[in-house]
């Protein structure tokens, strides 16, 4: 399918909005312009003629400043021979602050309004392309917006769900409770440890199979130790305050137990670790946690592991290339509550090729059974790299309408069981445009998980993969310093790695410490 921009640079929110309507198809972007000619002309009498025969399904994007300096939005949808036409005012003046975000609602609405007719698709989301939907809802709240206001608001200009929207709402006010912690100096820590088992059907992350590089493991080890000092040293220096960490990957459990045990050492001697709130390992593949490795786990601080299912179907969890079964999961989650960790978070995948609604059902009645302090329910993800997209990997429901079911579900019945949502974000390409949420019982939220998609603080990071994200105290600005993403990368040119450190240092001097922190 091809989607026309004429008059606008908008393509990544269009493209976004053309896979809620048409899902898994490839959309090609083309700009209007002397090379490429519209598939719309308009006759003297002021009719709009559209061109079906020219280049088969389309969407056709376009905003017009007019004569009286009124700006329009106009979209054509083209499918099967059949033509759907929808215009929209912009309702921002081309002065305003809001101008730009004004002209992406309309030509969204547009879309929405012609798609929906020629499809029957309504998409829940309605016509919002951001990962943090949530955040929209706290801004409106804080300007004075009741409840009620904002579900009203969501549905009239960005055709949400009511139940999309409330879902917000309840999640915006445990969200802003943990933002609310944060202060200008405070900072987190990810260490990435990008080694897995083996690699899922749905995984493009930068994670290698443990037996093809358990080489690299020894040096990687080392290096990642001397990374963590020179970013202990840093934090020393700028007098910024470590609240959270979180050690994941990959599958941080695939090191040794003495492994482990060197990272996390290397954390105790380079941190100082009085202010820190909440302490992460991911433990993830339950058939890599062993009593020992538990025991590392908890001697080095941390007190938050999360085991991951994904699935409690073993036909599912064999198809999605995982190399345990259900009852590995219910016995690795045993042994980590018999080794005493105080927090257990367990990641589930809606929408997995082979599952249905009532399989995730009974994963999600099987999870909730065990108790855990937090459950992290993620719609599938049809990533360009993952083997889901590039081979045969099975069938899935790419409009989503059995993960929405799923998602449902996953609410209803982890709220009728004491958990409550605390954080929620978007991705691209996920199946139906859905959503992945995290819910918990009280006091056990998740409290890097909000820090790092709201984008509250700093957070540093360390290893191959790791992406240092730098926030302004006090204020908006954010900069990234970028680790090298393969592992033998990050050891042959471990040098550079610890010179672009430097730009952490070079950013906090652009913010004297008394500007706003105290």
């Amino acid at each position: 399918m091809k989607l026309y921009l004429d008059g606008h640079e908008l393509s990544y929110e269009m493209q976004a909005l053309c896979f809620a309507f048409f899902p898994g198809e490839r959309v090609i972007c083309e700009n209007v312009g002397h090379e490429i000619t519209s598939p719309l002309s308009t006759d003297k009498d002021g009719t709009i003629r559209v061109e079906t025969e020219t280049g088969g399904d389309f969407v056709f994007t376009r905003l017009k400043c007019h004569a009286d300096g009124r700006v329009s939005a106009l979209v054509a949808v083209s499918r099967d021979g059949k033509t759907a036409l929808h215009g929209q005012r912009v309702l921002a003046a081309q002065d305003d602050a809001d101008y730009h975000k004004e002209c992406q609602y309309a030509l969204g609405r547009a879309i929405y309004r012609a798609a929906s007719r020629l499809t029957g698709i309504e998409p829940p989301w309605g016509i919002l392309t951001g990962i943090r939907p949530v955040k929209l809802v706290r801004s409106r709240s804080a300007n004075g917006m009741s409840p009620e206001e904002v579900v009203s608001d969501f549905t009239a200009k960005f055709y949400t769900s009511e139940r999309k929207t409330r879902l917000c709402l309840e999640t915006a006010i445990i969200e802003q409770r943990i933002i609310s912690l944060s202060r200008p100096d405070s900072v987190s820590l990810y260490i990435s440890v990008p080694f897995c088992p083996s690699r899922c059907l749905y995984c493009s992350f930068i994670s290698h199979d443990v037996e093809k590089s358990a080489k690299l493991l020894p040096d990687y080890v080392t290096l990642l130790c001397e990374e963590l000092k020179s970013t202990g040293e840093l934090l020393d220096e700028l007098g910024l305050r470590l609240e959270t960490i979180y050690v994941g990957g990959g599958t941080p459990t695939v090191l040794t137990a003495q492994q482990l045990e060197t990272v996390l050492e290397a954390v105790k001697k380079s941190f100082k670790m009085d202010k820190l709130r909440e302490y992460t390992v991911e433990a993830g593949r339950p058939d890599t946690i062993t009593r020992d490795k538990l025991e590392a786990i908890l001697a080095g601080g941390a007190s938050r592991i999360s085991i991951n299912p994904q699935t409690l179907d073993d036909k599912v969890l064999s198809l999605i290339g995982r190399n345990h079964t259900a009852e590995d999961v219910f016995s690795a989650f045993a042994l980590a509550k018999d080794a005493g960790v105080p927090c257990i978070n367990m990641d589930l995948i809606a929408g997995l090729p082979g599952d249905t609604p009532e399989g995730f059902r009974k994963t999600l009645e099987g999870v909730i059974s065990l108790s855990p302090e937090a459950v992290t329910v993620h719609t599938l993800a049809m990533k360009r790299s993952s083997r889901l997209v590039t081979a045969d990997g099975g069938v899935y429901d790419a409009a989503g309408e059995s993960a929405s079911i799923m998602l449902q579900n996953a609410v209803d019945l982890l709220g009728a069981a004491g958990y409550a949502p605390y954080y929620l974000y978007r991705q691209r390409n996920t199946l139906g445009g859905l959503e992945n949420i995290g819910f918990s019982k009280p006091g056990f939220e998740g409290l890097y998980n909000v820090f790092i998609m709201d984008e509250t603080h700093t957070i540093l990071a360390a290893g191959a993969g790791g992406v240092t994200k730098m926030r302004q105290p006090g204020g908006g600005l954010i900069e990234r310093v970028f680790n090298f993403k393969y592992p033998y990368e990050y050891i042959s040119r471990f040098g550079e790695i610890i010179s672009r450190k430097k730009k952490v240092k070079e950013f906090y001097a652009n913010f004297p410490k008394n500007d706003g922190q105290s």
